[in-house]
């Protein structure tokens, strides 16, 4: 079954321009509409209950699209941020595991969203509360593009759903393949689908510190450096992370000057 989606934007070009490219390229979405304003959308949404939402969220301030999210009751669809925000928005995005599309759209990642949309529409049908979860994850977002707050709260897509954690209760994470296992302070560990690329660049640099290619840590929670039988940062729990041998003098200079 197709999902049905609603575009959202205040210019009629990139309306028309992102229905044309769905209804060529990505035979699982139907288009049943689209909107110039918020409350054209928000009537929409109440009427129609489409499966996803493409949004801009400058339309025309940055703030209406979040303020249409905020105001809608039955929260049952998920969303696609169409947008031209770019650099430290991309952080926010990330952060709250969001699907995001960056103006102008290119093809191969709008195709890229839509897969993923088809198989996140699925997992929550399967737990309609992971809606819950998601929205509370879009409001952080909206907190964080609109400046109202430093976020330090990452939204985790997992198999069963989204999990939102406080960035400090992460202890380390090891690159599995192209997803990255992130290991938390209470034992508990998920699989997320994004690189560990990604975290290194979502993360606080500050608190997170790239010692190898497959592993990141928390220094926050080191506890010491070991050149016994290789490199290795011991973590709080002895837990002992390889640091690669090209980063060592790197990682002790930066602890000397910590």
């Amino acid at each position: 079954m197709k999902l049905r989606a609603l575009i959202v934007d205040d210019e009629e070009f990139a309306r028309k321009n992102l229905t044309m490219m769905l209804e060529e390229y990505c035979p699982d979405i139907e288009v049943i509409g689209d909107a110039s304003s918020k409350a054209q959308a928000k009537a929409i949404i109440e009427s129609s209950e489409p499966d996803v939402v493409f949004l801009d969220i400058r339309m025309p301030s940055g703030s209406e699209g979040f303020e249409l999210l905020d105001e809608i009751e039955n929260k049952n669809f998920l969303v696609v941020f169409v947008t031209a925000f770019k650099d430290y928005a991309i952080r926010a995005f990330n952060a709250s595991a969001v699907y995001y599309i960056l103006k102008p759209i290119d093809i191969e990642e709008l195709k890229l969203a839509v897969g993923r949309l088809v198989e996140t529409k699925e997992l929550y049908k399967e737990s309609p509360e992971n809606y819950n979860t998601y929205f509370d994850s879009l409001k952080d977002l909206s907190s964080n593009i609109l400046g109202k707050k430093q976020n330090n709260r990452i939204a985790i897509s997992h198999t069963k759903g989204l999990k939102i954690v406080e960035d400090h209760t992460i202890t380390h994470l090891e690159a599995s393949g192209n997803c990255t296992t992130i290991y938390f302070d209470d034992g508990s560990r998920y699989l997320d689908t994004r690189t560990l690329k990604v975290y290194e660049n979502l993360l606080n640099p500050d608190r997170f510190y790239r010692v190898h290619k497959s592993h990141i840590i928390n220094l926050d929670i080191l506890k010491e450096y070991v050149n016994e039988d290789g490199h290795f940062a011991v973590l709080k729990g002895d837990i002992r992370v390889p640091v690669a041998r090209n980063r060592v003098t790197e990682f002790i200079r930066m602890l000397k000057d910590a």
